[in-house]
């Protein structure tokens, strides 16, 4: 797909189809207007016999509009104009692009980015557009011998801005929103992959790909050197497979070496049975999404280099099968972790944290500004949040806030849940320094509080994915997020070094 930004009047672009907005009531948006004018209110009289009423979600494609250079005028429906806010953009964005993609007309030239979004500006509006073409057209067929294909398929998108002024914001944010969507990208095509083709020598695999392409640094622990470290506690998630478990290092190298790294560590669990402690088999299928964790800092490390963020970035990525076995780890069992504390397994479903807390200890090494991990952890965070918003949890407030106004303006939400001590009684074990589960009670909290055991010596954020990193039903697939989260993080990151830096040169 080839994109671009222009500005210009909507009646003179030559184009296979120019898209304009109608808002309930019938109103016109601003672009429509113009084309109404030129065309001697003839998208007046169309609205006026009833057949649009500007509802959301609605689409009308007219042929032959006089007084236009266009092949054919696309309304979308917005809606009412004073309920016109982010979901409501991106739904009509998304509304267009799938009726362009289905009309035969190579290329479309989108004048609803310049429909004003309340507290929004033109940077997002670019940034979002972009991520919600690429949303609407991804199709996950690789595995069919039959691929679905459009027979003239949408090959060139143009999106207006109201002002040429706004021309060069405009092209700095499309490249932002194509980085980010080419990050989420990734994430969703690994995580969809099933399990006996995603195991963790893949992801191994996928990481030197990526390094080589985008030049990041790789460097991949197998079982021997996880041994020798002490990573006990990951290694006995692996115990019951026949996949051999992979340690993954990436790194960006986008600023001084002397700068301390920003660290992103995902769970990278290719396939959950949830080993001795089986899961039921009903929808077990799903659990090869459990390595979204890994698939999301993936995303972002290839975002973050497509961006040449100017940080430095490591991407840590524990990674294993969780098989029963008999020689996998059961209920009961003490390990050893990598910081020397031992953990009681008392349920080897809740594996997620065992490999977690050996890599978010071995960071400790990396000297970090601050840590975030990613994990579909706990089944928890969706009877408590749902698939909307993600769950996050943190040891230190300003990087939670950090965070959660990263996710609002990625349009990928989160919501901060407590980490208090009173919850780390839940934890106690009559044999071991810690159990690895803390029961039905606050278990999202609770598997927080157990990485919190490890995560004592920097600022550390844990964002619990579960509800979030894939659907269900009609529309099963990995949704690529939170790679966009993660993205506008860095990308702030970025940009208040950078104003440091500007302000250091002045000084």
């Amino acid at each position: 797909m080839e994109f671009s930004i222009k500005s210009g009047s909507p009646e003179k672009q030559r184009s296979a189809c120019v898209v304009v907005g109608v808002f309930e009531a019938r109103k016109l948006s601003a672009a429509a207007e113009i084309i109404d004018h030129a065309a001697d209110q003839f998208l007046s009289d169309i609205l006026r016999r009833g057949d649009m009423e500007g509802k959301a979600g609605t689409s009308l494609l007219l042929h032959g509009v006089p007084g236009v250079e266009a092949d054919r005028i696309l309304l979308v429906g917005l809606g009412k104009e004073r309920e016109f806010r982010e979901k409501e953009y991106r739904a009509s964005i998304a509304t267009a692009v799938r009726q362009l993609n289905e009309t035969g007309g190579f290329d479309g030239t989108l004048y609803l980015t310049e429909i004003p979004v309340k507290k929004r500006d033109v940077a997002w509006k670019i940034r979002q557009a972009s991520l919600v073409v690429q949303e609407t057209l991804y199709r996950f067929d690789r595995l069919k011998s039959k691929k679905d294909e459009v027979r003239r398929p949408l090959r060139k998108l143009t999106f207006c801005v109201t002002r040429r002024n706004e021309l060069a914001t405009a092209e700095s944010a499309l490249a932002e929103g194509l980085a980010i969507a080419s990050g989420m990208e990734l994430a969703k095509n690994l995580g969809n992959l099933p399990g006996n083709i995603c195991t963790p020598t893949y992801l191994a695999d996928q990481a030197r790909e990526l390094g080589s392409s985008h030049g990041l640094g790789v460097e991949i622990l197998d079982r021997t050197e996880m041994e020798k470290l002490g990573m006990n506690t990951l290694l006995s998630v692996a115990r019951g497979s026949a996949e051999p478990p992979k340690f993954i290092i990436l790194r960006h190298a986008g600023a001084d070496e002397k700068l301390k790294p920003i660290v992103l560590v995902g769970k990278g669990v290719t396939f959950d049975s949830g080993g001795i402690s089986l899961k039921p088999g009903l929808e077990m299928d799903e659990m090869k999404y459990d390595m979204c964790g890994a698939a999301s800092v993936l995303g972002v490390l290839k975002a973050a280099a497509k961006m040449k963020l100017p940080l430095n970035v490591v991407g840590i990525i524990p990674t294993v099968e969780n098989m029963p076995g008999g020689a996998a780890t059961k209920p009961g069992d003490v390990i050893t972790s990598l910081s020397g504390k031992t953990v009681e397994i008392l349920n080897t479903d809740a594996e997620g944290r065992l490999i977690l807390c050996d890599a978010l200890t071995y960071v400790e090494r990396l000297d970090p500004e601050c840590v975030v991990d990613i994990a579909t952890l706990t089944g928890a965070c969706i009877i408590a949040l749902g698939h909307v918003t993600t769950g996050l949890l943190a040891n230190c407030d300003s990087l939670a806030r950090e965070l959660l106004d990263a996710g609002n303006e990625a349009y990928d939400r989160a919501w901060q849940l407590p980490l208090w001590d009173d919850y780390q009684e839940q934890l106690k074990s009559n044999f071991a320094d810690i159990a690895n589960i803390g029961g039905r009670a606050a278990g999202t909290i609770t598997a927080a509080c157990f990485l919190s055991r490890f995560t004592e010596q920097y600022h550390w954020a844990h964002l619990d994915i579960a509800g979030t990193a894939w659907k269900s039903g009609k529309e099963k697939g990995a949704t690529g997020r939170p790679v966009p989260l993660l993205a506008h993080f860095l990308m702030d990151r970025a940009n208040r070094a950078a104003q440091r830096a500007t302000k250091r040169k002045r000084a």
